[in-house]
């Protein structure tokens, strides 16, 4: 791409304003994303875990910003980019589907913090479509999160979810972190692949499921058994509890069954995000999902 067709396709933002950038106003930018779902004939989407308010969700990092980029799904209301991020999208040919606001590395590093990875890439974006439970496919897995409040945590939850093909995942409205920011960057694309749901009551949640035909299954060290040993069956809802306090009494007493991950050396618990991976792996292993 030549210098004065990148200078066609990329617009500068202004320097002044702790943003960085100016652009239209926010009712007229919201109005226009709505404009776009109804052009694609989608109902604009519920505002679920990925933002705060009215707000738009935020999103940081090459592999972040790039997937939703890629996902027709997604709805991009603003990109902000330095110099060096607009070469290498456009060296890879990547669409970014707006008209990028060029900024100084700066400009991004006092709207998200010194210690964000940005990479140069910042997007507000309109939250992705909430599907609703009995929407959920009657095979595979999905995992339900009771009340883990980690960022990171949920962010690796939902990269290891992505890369074991699960079919959401479900949460509480409250008590869980937002789809946006740190969770967003540490899911590293994987908000774009896999549907979030939030309940605002977890038991009624898990009912439903239990109604729906899912084999709920608790983890916990203090499980009746090894999930290993468990005959396991698709539709597979496996519950996760927060580190420490683990899985409240109501959602155990809702579960179909209460497990543990037995391990053979001397530490006998895992971070939640390193128990997500291996109940993903034992479960998809015992339902043949692995091929």
């Amino acid at each position: 791409m030549s210098d004065r067709e990148r200078k066609q396709r990329f617009q500068r933002g202004p320097d002044k304003g702790r943003d960085g950038h100016g652009g239209p106003g926010r009712d007229k930018t919201r109005d226009k994303s709505r404009d776009q779902a109804r052009d694609h004939g989608r109902r604009p989407p519920r505002r679920g875990r990925e933002s705060g308010g009215d707000g738009p969700a935020i999103l940081y990092g090459w592999h972040t910003v790039t997937m939703a980029l890629a996902n027709p799904q997604r709805v991009i209301r603003k990109l902000i980019l330095t110099e060096n991020a607009a070469r290498r999208l456009a060296e890879e040919k990547i669409d970014t589907r707006v008209a990028p606001i060029l900024v100084r590395p700066d400009e991004i590093d006092r709207r998200l913090g010194p210690d964000a990875v940005h990479q140069g890439l910042l997007a507000e974006v309109e939250p992705l479509e909430s599907p609703d439970l009995d929407t959920l496919p009657q095979n595979g897995i999905v995992l339900v999160l009771d009340q883990i409040t980690d960022p990171h945590n949920v962010g690796a939850i939902l990269r290891s979810a992505a890369a074991f093909a699960v079919k959401a995942i479900i949460t509480t409205a409250r008590h869980s972190p937002e789809a946006t920011g740190v969770l967003a960057k540490s899911a590293s694309g994987a908000l774009e692949l896999v549907p979030m749901i939030t309940v605002p009551n977890l038991a009624r949640a898990l009912n439903e499921l239990n109604d729906l035909g899912f084999m709920t299954v608790g983890l916990d060290s203090e499980g009746s058994e090894n999930i290993s040993a468990i005959p396991l069956q698709q539709p597979l809802a496996l519950v996760l509890g927060a580190e420490g306090s683990g899985l409240r009494r109501l959602t155990r007493e809702t579960c179909s069954v209460v497990a543990r991950l037995d391990m053979p050396g001397e530490i006998k618990s895992l971070n939640v995000s390193n128990a997500a991976v291996l109940a993903l792996y034992v479960g998809a292993s015992k339902l043949g999902l692995m091929g």
